[in-house]
């Protein structure tokens, strides 16, 4: 997927994260976390293969992690970079494009 503008998804509150995407050279990630020192290579993987899985390639991300569970960081990076491609709800792949 080719990331066309920036755009966020999330929020700031306990249990939760706000990621935001960027048109970017490569995959950049920066990520701050109140977990860090406990998770903060599980949270980077998790965005990681996300991206990977959707097929973005260039791209600036940013996490900043409230203690969210993984599932919550797959949703909140899939909602960002559809957003960041103009996708609209008639062409979003749901169902299979993040396992």
């Amino acid at each position: 997927m080719e990331i066309l503008k920036s755009a966020s998804a999330g929020t700031l509150e306990s249990s939760d994260c706000l990621v935001t995407v960027e048109p970017g050279s490569g995959v950049s990630l920066e990520l701050s976390s109140s977990v860090m020192n406990q998770y903060g290579r599980q949270i980077k993987a998790t965005v990681l293969e996300t991206l990977q899985r959707l097929g973005v390639e260039n791209a600036a991300v940013t996490v900043v992690d409230k203690g969210a569970l993984d599932c919550t960081l797959k949703a909140r990076v899939e909602c960002a970079v559809f957003r960041s491609c103009d996708a609209s709800a008639s062409n979003i792949p749901w169902g299979g494009a993040v396992k």
